[in-house]
């Protein structure tokens, strides 16, 4: 199994204070996409960062050696929606995780 960060940038410093309708049904959207990889095995952690430079959300994706994390970054609803989010996915060489999680 191989551990991956997942950043999603929000499209301005200012979000979510200012958030939009269309915005808000967005985000409902993308939670629902990480929860349904959760319920899949494929997501260990996912949420918001309330960084007060600029707020961004994370993932921690677990996947198996030859699967590629850019392509769940690539499918995230709001990164599909072209809404001005972003997203880096990094490798995570060691991970400590709790044993009953494994």
């Amino acid at each position: 199994m191989k551990y991956f960060l997942y950043r999603l940038d929000t499209p301005r410093p200012t979000f979510p204070a200012d958030i939009t309708p269309a915005e808000r049904g967005l985000m409902q959207e993308h939670a629902t996409y990480w929860r349904e990889l959760m319920k899949k095995g494929l997501v260990v952690a996912f949420g918001p960062v309330a960084d007060p430079k600029r707020p961004y959300g994370i993932a921690i994706i677990q996947l198996g050696d030859n699967a590629d994390p850019d392509i769940l970054g690539a499918k995230d609803p709001a990164i599909k929606a072209n809404a001005g989010f972003s997203f880096e996915v990094h490798p995570m060489p060691s991970v400590v995780l709790p044993e009953h999680h494994a």
